[in-house]
C-alpha cells in the first residue's frame, strides 16, 4: 500500500515537472498554476509519511523544479528569486505538515493504545465482576444453608426437651407400683410437654408461613383498643397497669388477624417483663411528613442489654424461661411484610422501648 502511495507521489511530481519543461516562458500564468500544483503531493506525501515524507517529497520537487528554474528562467533574476523562495516553502509546509501529521498520528497511536487498554481493563472488570456475583451467590446460598441448619439444630433441640420429658414421664407410668396420685401428676406433665411441644411447631409454622396476600381497610387504634381488652386480665394478675393513649391515624390497608398476633406479642412481652406495680404503655401518632403510623410500645421492665437486643429477632432467641424465641421473629416478620419495620430503644434498669412504624396508605397521605 505504501508502494502504490510512493509510486503515485513521484508520479504526480514528475508530471508537474514536465508540464513546467514542456510548456513555453511566454504562458507564465500556466507555470504559477503548475508551481502550486507541487503542493498536493507535498502535503499528501506529509500527511500520510509525516515528517520525513514531507520532507523527501519537498526535495524531490526541489530536485525536479530547480534545473527548471536555474537553465529555463536563467537570466530573469527577479523571476529565479521568487521560484526559489517558492522552493523555499516547499521544503517549509513539507516540514511543517509532515512535523504536525505526525504528532497527530502519535497521539491517534496513544490514543487507540488507551483505548485497548481500558477495552482490556473493561474485559477484567467485567470478568471479576461476573466472578464475584457468582462469589456472592455461592455465599448467599451458603449463608441460606447455614442459617437452615443452625435453625434445623435448634429446633431439634427445642423438640427433644418435652420428647425427653414426655419418655421420661411415660416409662415412670409404665412402672408397676405407681399411687395414681403420681399418675396425676405425671399426666398432668405429659400434657403440659405436649403444649409446650405444639406451641413450638405452631410458632415455627406461623414464621415459615406466607406473606400476607389479602389486605383490607384496618382501623389500628380499635385493633390495639381489642387487644388491650383481651390482656387486660393478665395485666391484673401480674398487677400491672396496662394503658392506651390513641390519637387520630389514617386508615391503612392490612391483615388485621396477622397484625392483632404480632401486636399482642409485642405488649404481652411488655406485661411478662414488667414487675408489680410496673406499667406498659402504647401510643400511636401519624408522622405526616414520612406519611408513616408510628406505634410506642413501652414497659417499665428491667430493659434488654446491647449484645441481647442484637439477637432478639432471632429465630428461638430468648431470656424467658419458657419461650420459644419465635415470638418477636414472627412479630418482624408481619410488620416487614405490611412495609413497615420494627426497631427498639431500651437502657437496662430503665424499661424497653418496641417502635413499630407501618406506611399509611396512598389515599391518606394525599
Amino acid at each position: 500500500m505504501d508502494i502504490v502511495k510512493i509510486v503515485a507521489l513521484s508520479s504526480c511530481v514528475i508530471g508537474i515537472s514536465l508540464l513546467h519543461y514542456l510548456t513555453p516562458l511566454r504562458l507564465a500564468m500556466l507555470h504559477d498554476i503548475f508551481q502550486r500544483l507541487y503542493y498536493i503531493p507535498i502535503i499528501l506525501s506529509a500527511y500520510w509519511f509525516g515528517f520525513r515524507g514531507g520532507i523527501g517529497c519537498a526535495i524531490l520537487v526541489t530536485v525536479c523544479y530547480a534545473p527548471h528554474i536555474l537553465f529555463q528562467w536563467g537570466g530573469h533574476l527577479f523571476m529565479e528569486m521568487e521560484k526559489y523562495l517558492e522552493v523555499l516553502l516547499y521544503n517549509v509546509v513539507g516540514g511543517i505538515t509532515g512535523f504536525l501529521s505526525q504528532q497527530e498520528r502519535s497521539r491517534r497511536e496513544q490514543l487507540e493504545e488507551t483505548a485497548k487498554g481500558l477495552e482490556e481493563s473493561y474485559q477484567q472488570l467485567q470478568s471479576q465482576s461476573e466472578l464475584i456475583i457468582r462469589i456472592e451467590e455461592q455465599l448467599r446460598r451458603a449463608e441460606r444453608l447455614s442459617a437452615l441448619g443452625e435453625l434445623s439444630a435448634i429446633l431439634a433441640h427445642e423438640i427433644r426437651n418435652p420428647l425427653a420429658s414426655i419418655r421420661g414421664t411415660a416409662e415412670i407410668l409404665m412402672e408397676d407400683g405407681t399411687s395414681a396420685a403420681s399418675k396425676g401428676e405425671f399426666l398432668s406433665i405429659l400434657v403440659k410437654e405436649s403444649d409446650r411441644l405444639n406451641r413450638v411447631v405452631e410458632d415455627f409454622l406461623r414464621m415459615a408461613r406466607p406473606e400476607p396476600t389479602s389486605k383490607e381497610e384496618c382501623d389500628i387504634n380499635a385493633e390495639l383498643g381489642n387487644i388491650i381488652t383481651l390482656l387486660s386480665a393478665e395485666a391484673r394478675n401480674r398487677k400491672v397497669n396496662l394503658q392506651l393513649q390513641p390519637s387520630e391515624l389514617p386508615e391503612l390497608l392490612a391483615d388485621g388477624q396477622k397484625l392483632r398476633q404480632a401486636f399482642m406479642n409485642i405488649i404481652l412481652n411488655g406485661i411478662q417483663a414488667s414487675p408489680a406495680g410496673g406499667k406498659v404503655l402504647v401510643a400511636t401518632r401519624f408522622n405526616r411528613e414520612s406519611g408513616r403510623i408510628e406505634i410506642d410500645f413501652s414497659d417499665s421492665g428491667p430493659g434488654i442489654t446491647v449484645e441481647a437486643i442484637a439477637k432478639i429477632f432471632e429465630p428461638f432467641f430468648t431470656t424467658k424461661g419458657g419461650g420459644t424465641g419465635l415470638g418477636l421473629p414472627i412479630t418482624k416478620k408481619i410488620v416487614e411484610a405490611h412495609g413497615g419495620s420494627v426497631e427498639v430503644e431500651s437502657e437496662p434498669g430503665k424499661g424497653a422501648t418496641f417502635k413499630v412504624t407501618l406506611p399509611a396508605s396512598e389515599a391518606a397521605t394525599a
